[in-house]
């Protein structure tokens, strides 16, 4: 394994290490820890990020700029974040950077066994992935990025997209200083997803943390982040791991990886796919296994991204692929939502956990 400050493998990787390897990969480090399924990678260190921007003096420039930045001017901003994110592009990366980074990129193919392995190049900024913060989708992220050469290109474009006109604005918001907040990046194995997306470990309509909620679409699970299509939703009851919803929504499209090309790509899914399920009952209930094992790992509600690989058998191929904690009904008193079913008996038992005496 390589010994260089600018590289932490995810195995290295926990909470202690959130400084080094930011929120994203310091929680797949943990995953780990769990013994979920996790595809392996490293961590590009913020001691990587500082090296890069302290060479040729470009932390200064960029902080210059920053104090001059009016953020509720929008046009001001726009302008500031885009003057960044070109004088980055025009830093050269240290050679002791470069040549850590590409030994590593070469290591893990060797592991997996693939030449120009497929991976995920993914943000992961120290203020990310926090209770209290998200901070997530404001970074770059690129998928199926091949080759040392390229892995370099799409590093250098992740730390420049901690000045997106959105990032700088929210870390105003939020009180987080631009100086203090420093970017690694995770370079992580590609899952090559038959259906890919995201689950809960609460029903984040009403916050009831007796059900877990599980988003399922076609293909690589952009589609299902980036609110392309309407994905399949399944509600899984947390206790008894039984299936109590399926709602199937049309999938017209998909995000799939183009060989030859070397890069991820939308394509039409075929009409006799678009309103079949895309889990099996197998895979909804493996995945629940595996987020309730996150969700007692971390001892809070979690937001969960995952993916199908059809390269692996099952229950290898259920992987999950990055986690962090649920900001929306985290901070609120726990709730457990009770649903009339129809049934006499359900209704019973339905108002005596209300506290309600039935007559």
């Amino acid at each position: 394994m390589n010994n260089s400050p600018y590289i932490l493998w995810f195995t290295e990787c926990d909470r202690s290490k959130q400084n080094s390897v930011g929120g994203k990969c310091a929680n797949l480090g943990e995953m780990l820890q769990a013994n979920v399924r996790v595809p392996p990678g490293f961590a590009i260190t913020t001691h990587a990020y500082r090296q890069f921007l302290s060479a040729r003096g470009t932390s200064n420039e960029i902080a210059r700029m920053l104090d001059e930045l009016d953020v509720d001017d929008i046009e001001c901003a726009e302008e500031t974040s885009r003057a960044i994110r070109q004088l980055m592009s025009e830093t050269p990366i240290p050679p002791a950077v470069e040549d850590a980074i590409c030994y590593a990129y070469e290591e893990l193919c060797a592991e997996c066994q693939v030449a120009d392995l497929p991976v995920a190049v993914r943000s992961s900024a120290t203020a990310e992935d926090l209770p209290g913060a998200s901070f997530a989708g404001q970074q770059e992220t690129t998928l199926w990025v091949r080759s040392a050469s390229h892995v370099l290109i799409r590093t250098a474009i992740c730390w420049s997209s901690l000045f997106t006109t959105r990032a700088i604005a929210y870390r105003k918001q939020m009180g987080f200083p631009h100086d203090k907040v420093h970017m690694s990046v995770g370079i992580q194995k590609m899952a090559n997803s038959r259906a890919a997306g995201v689950m809960f470990t609460l029903n984040p309509i009403n916050g009831d943390r007796s059900k877990i909620a599980i988003d399922s679409s076609w293909g690589l699970g952009e589609s299902v982040v980036s609110g392309v299509v309407t994905p399949d939703n399944y509600l899984v009851d947390k206790v008894t791991e039984g299936i109590l919803q399926r709602k199937l929504s049309p999938k017209l499209i998909e995000y799939i990886p183009n060989h030859a090309e070397g890069r991820v790509e939308i394509v039409d899914v075929p009409q006799e796919r678009q309103t079949t399920s895309s889990l099996n009952d197998d895979e909804i209930i493996n995945l629940t296994i595996l987020a309730k094992c996150i969700e007692g790992y971390y001892r809070v509600p979690m937001d969960i991204e995952w993916g199908i690989d059809r390269d692996l058998p099952f229950p290898e191929s259920v992987m999950l692929l990055q986690c962090r904690p649920e900001t929306v009904w985290s901070s609120k008193p726990p709730t457990r939502v009770i649903e009339h079913s129809g049934t006499a008996l359900d209704y019973v038992i339905a108002n005596m956990l209300k506290g309600v005496r039935v007559k």
